[in-house]
C-alpha cells in the first residue's frame, strides 16, 4: 500500500484523511461526511495505520468540492 499526505480512505461508513506522514508514524483524521471540517485527529504507527486501512479504498479528494 503506497500511502500519501491528503490521501482519503473509505473503511465501510468511515472517511481516514492522512495529515502528516512520517517515515514510521501516521497523523491521520477521521473525517465526518457531513462537515469535512470537523473530526478527530489521531497519531499512529505506519503499521497500525496499515491495519486500519486494511480491505478500505482509496477515494479521491474530490469529494470535499
Amino acid at each position: 500500500m503506497k500511502f500519501a499526505q491528503n490521501q482519503i480512505w473509505q473503511q465501510g461508513d468511515k472517511y481516514y484523511r492522512i495529515v502528516n506522514l512520517e517515515r514510521l508514524s501516521v497523523d491521520y483524521k477521521e473525517l465526518d461526511i457531513f462537515d469535512p471540517e470537523k473530526g478527530s485527529h489521531h497519531q499512529v504507527s505506519k503499521k497500525e495505520f496499515t491495519r486500519l486501512v486494511k480491505g478500505a479504498k482509496e477515494v479521491s479528494d474530490s469529494w470535499e468540492n
